[in-house]
Formats: structure tokens, sequence, C-alpha cells
């Protein structure tokens, strides 16, 4: 077997392998596009193939899953998620501005609109697994690991479904199929929000202890292992334990379960912080990967250089930064810029500034490819003035976040596009305890030892002592927006601190540069026209079709 992303099969045998044993009553012949379920249990390799690409979604719209099927999440696919967010916007739309400015509805979910259809597919297929795996002829460990990966699968979709819709619709075992009566209404009806993240940590909590913490193949890189499990669940209960999931307000004794979750990952001691931050994001093997996507040449996503790179280069510019996250990086002596002493000088904007603003954001005068990224205008050759302006930021910035200086921008077909994406880090978690625990009993030396690990390896000051409570999480959620840049944390997490209607509802700022000789001005501009974000919006909306395609028995989320 090769490596876990290369074996996809095609989506028909998603669609027909539990359909597969009809028989013509006219005609006694061999499918040759399903697999019979028979097959499927006898071979135990084959089956094992099949638990793999449940790692994997069927593509369900338009730029999703270049070179392969979406994962858990937008991953590289065009369009970030982070430009639903105030971190960038994306250069070209693809069906992002409209979310970006509160035009979110059942008919047009945008690239949010297939969450919902493939999560559920990908549940029955997991439910259908579990129903035939005890009679599949495995070795009995064999067996039970297997069984963890369809838990673990089952719950990072139930995950995806509770963090994007709250109350949905909890199917349990259960394998559905086209002939099954639905008049009764049961498999349409939502269950709470409590009893969802419930589910999801049960089931984690279940994998976990089957689960191994490491494989020894390279070609099992990518499969959920316990620590994996233990850190998605300790990410759903930091969600479960914050403003959104409490009507508004704070439960300490949920702030203190998140926090030993959160631990328990810490305290498995497998995980560290990689040495560095800038080149961590091209490292296939490093020990702060907890669960991550990983790519092969003949099945890459999106060819990042090409699609996110400066127009002057022959890129697409397609993600680009706002100024909204490049003014939340603090300067190099530990303060925001907003503060007197500081040293920030907003005609000399980029000095000094914390290294992780250099690692993750190309800006006028940055050095990439052998010369000076150049936004001014007039002339900047990255600027609209530039060759192929139609592709040129309209905020001023560009993505240096995963970008490969290895990789050709021209023609990088089949030989680019092979960077791992991390879905969960143990920076990521680290972060998680300082904020629970923080929430949980003020700012201890515990909340400054994880934070301050994080700082100290991106080349930052430790934060000052003496901070209060509420001082500590506004710079725990600052050091979150920097150092999970663009890795689809933004958006979940000001949505549960409830701070998304005011963050999202500001102007997507950009920069405007101007040179008049050696002279430059540097004057903020608002790139993304419109932003705005309403009450409703911290829920999605199921897809109409959903509800359509349940005779209105699905209950649709509120003021929609």
């Amino acid at each position: 077997m090769k490596n876990i992303i290369s074996k996809i099969f095609p989506a028909t045998f998603l669609l027909f392998i539990a359909l597969a044993g009809c028989e013509s009553d006219f005609l006694d012949i061999t499918p040759t596009d399903r697999i019979a379920e028979t097959t499927l249990i006898a071979d135990s390799s084959l089956f094992e193939d099949f638990v793999i690409n449940r790692y994997l979604g069927v593509r369900l719209q338009n730029k999703e899953g270049e070179g392969t099927n979406p994962g858990f999440g937008r991953g590289f696919e065009y369009a970030l998620w982070s430009a639903l967010t105030d971190e960038s916007m994306y250069t070209n739309d693809d069906n992002t501005w409209l979310i970006q400015r509160g035009q979110l509805s059942p008919e047009n979910l945008g690239i949010a609109g297939t969450i919902w259809g493939r999560s559920y597919r990908s549940i029955r297929e997991c439910n259908y697994a579990l129903s035939i795996l005890p009679d599949v002829e495995i070795s009995e460990s064999s067996r039970t690991r297997l069984e963890a990966e369809l838990k673990f699968i089952r719950a990072y979709r139930y995950f995806d479904l509770v963090r994007n819709y709250g109350e949905v619709v909890l199917l349990g075992d259960k394998v559905y199929g086209l002939g099954d009566d639905f008049s009764d209404g049961e498999i349409y009806e939502k269950s709470g929000l409590s009893d969802g993240v419930d589910y999801v940590v049960a089931q984690l909590t279940e994998a976990a202890s089957d689960l191994p913490s490491t494989y020894t193949s390279t070609w099992e890189k990518g499969r959920a292992t316990k620590g994996a499990a233990l850190a998605l669940k300790a990410r759903m209960l930091l969600y479960d334990a914050s403003p959104l999931y409490n009507d508004g307000g704070s439960v300490t004794s949920k702030w203190t379960v998140a926090a030993a979750a959160a631990k328990a990952v810490m305290d498995l001691n497998i995980y560290s912080l990689y040495s560095d931050y800038g080149s961590l994001f091209l490292s296939e093997d490093n020990d702060e990967s907890i669960f991550s996507r990983y790519y092969v040449t003949g099945a890459r996503h999106v060819c990042l250089e090409i699609a996110y790179g400066p127009n002057g280069y022959g890129g697409w510019g397609g993600v680009t930064p706002f100024q909204n996250l490049v003014d939340a990086y603090e300067m190099s002596n530990g303060l925001p810029i907003d503060d007197a002493s500081s040293g920030y000088d907003d005609q000399n904007p980029y000095v000094n500034r914390d290294p992780r603003f250099y690692a993750t954001i190309l800006y006028d005068g940055a050095e990439y490819r052998g010369r000076e990224v150049e936004t001014f205008i007039p002339g900047g050759k990255d600027s609209k003035d530039g060759s192929s302006n139609w592709n040129t930021s309209k905020t001023g910035y560009y993505l240096r976040k995963w970008m490969d200086d290895d990789n050709p921008i021209d023609n990088p077909w089949n030989v680019a596009g092979l960077q791992p994406w991390p879905y969960i880090r143990y920076a990521e978690v680290l972060l998680s305890y300082a904020e629970a625990q923080n929430e949980a009993v003020g700012p201890d030396q515990s909340v400054y030892d994880a934070i301050d690990e994080i700082r100290e390896r991106a080349g930052m000051p430790d934060l000052p002592t003496g901070l209060s409570q509420s001082e500590m999480r506004d710079r725990i959620r600052n050091e979150r927006q920097v150092e999970l840049a663009f890795e689809e944390h933004r958006y979940y997490d000001v949505r549960r601190w409830m701070t998304a209607d005011v963050v999202e509802n500001e102007p997507g700022y950009g920069i405007r540069i101007t040179k008049d000789g050696d002279s430059y001005t540097y004057e903020r501009t608002v790139a993304l026209t419109g932003r705005s974000f309403e009450t409703q919006h911290y829920w999605l909306p199921i897809p109409r079709e959903e509800i359509l395609a349940s005779d209105n028995q699905l209950e649709q989320n509120p003021n929609y």
C-alpha cells in the first residue's frame, strides 16, 4: 500500500458499495462499477482501504479537491477558510464575498455549502463499515484499531457539523438505505447542542483508548492516533466551554474540563514545538504535528505558489491578508502596535515586528525569490501597475505561509503542491490549555508557561507578569490569531467567543503605498466593502435543499 492519500477509489465506489449485490431479473452479469459486500468482508486489505478512504470526502462543488478529494475542512483548495474572516479575502471571490458581506442564506451558502451533505455522507459510510466490521476476516487487534479509526472519523464529521450548525441530527450506528421509511420524521429530529458535544466527546474517548500512539510504517502517516483523538476532544470541549455554547455566559466547570482535556495531550509527552516557525509548514516529519493531511505527487493539492503568489511573479494572488491581521502582530519587543511606547511607526510599519509576521505575510519590501516585493504605486511589479493586474492583491499583501521557494511558480503541475495541511498541531493544544485554564482559575504559572513556550519558539519575549484574567484573555486571543493564522481557526474562534458581531462588522482593510522618489506614504484603505455579520450568522443555515428533501420536517436554524 502507498501513502494514505494516494489510495483513492472512484466516487462511484462510494455511492455503490452499499448497493452491491443487486441483481437484474433478466441479466446475470457481474457489475464492474461496484464491489460486492461479500468481497469487502472477505478481503481485509480491501476493507482497510475502504477505511483509509473515509479520511477523504466526495467533491461536491467547484474548486474542491484539486488533485485529491477534500478532507476535514477547506484546506488548500483555492479559497482558504480564512477568506471568510478578518484574516484575508480571496481576490477572485470564488463564493466567499457573500459570506463576508453577511448575505448567507439557506439557498446560497457559498463555499460553506457542502459541509452538511459531505459530513452526513461520510457518517453513513462509517456506519456502514462499522456494521460489517464484525464479519471481516481480520485479526482482532486490527479489528479493534479499525473500529477506533472509524469512530474517530465519524466523530470528526460530527464535530464539524456541531461547530457549524449547532444543533444537528445524531444518527447513532444506524445505516439508512433508500428503501427505508422516513415518514415518522425520526431521522430529521435535531438533538440539543449539548447532546451533540457529548456524543463527539464520548466517541473520541472510546477511539483514543484503542488507537495507537504512533504508526511504524511511513504509508500509515496521516492516520488517526491516540493523540489526535484526545486533541480533537480537547478542541470540542474548549468550544463547549465558550460563550456561544453557553448562551453568551461562562461555566467554570466546563473550562476546568477543557483544560484537563488539553493537559491530557500534553502529558502524553509525545509532542513538542518544532524549532523554527517559518519552516514548520513545509516539514512533513516533526513532533508538533498531531494530525495532518499529507500529499503525494500523483495526488497533490492546488499548487500554492501559483495560486497565492504575487502577480508580478506570475502568481494568481488568491488569498490576500487584510491589514486587520497585519495589525495584530506585536512589535518584536512584545508590545502591541497601539502602545505608545512600542516603537511602531505607521510610515515604516514592517520593521521590528513579531517574526511570525515575516513568516506569514508578504509585504512591500519583503525579500521573495530574488527580489523585493513591490506593491507600491506607481510602477510596483506586484501592484495593479504590474503584469496580470487582474491578479493583483486588493489588500496590498500576499500570503507567505506554506510557500515553498523550491517549487516553481510557472508550470508547477505534477511537481508542486505537496505541503502538508495541519488539522491539529501541538501549539493549538498549548493555546487551548492556556485559554481554558485562565478562564477556570485565572492566569496561574501554567498559563504563562504554555503561552511563553509558543512565544519563545517564535522569537518573542515572554508575556509581562502580573496580567489580570481579562488582560491574559486578550493576550491569548491575540496569540491564537497570529500563531494559527490561515489554519481555519479564526472563523470559529470569533464565533465561539461571540466577538464576531464586532470584528466581522469591521471593514476589510488594506494598505495603499505611494512611492515618490525615495519616499513612501502608507495609507489605510478599505479592500473589501460591505463586510457584515448578524446574530443568526453565528451558526450556518441548513441548506434549503436538505430542508426540502426532508419534506420540511428538518428544522431550520433560527432567523433564516
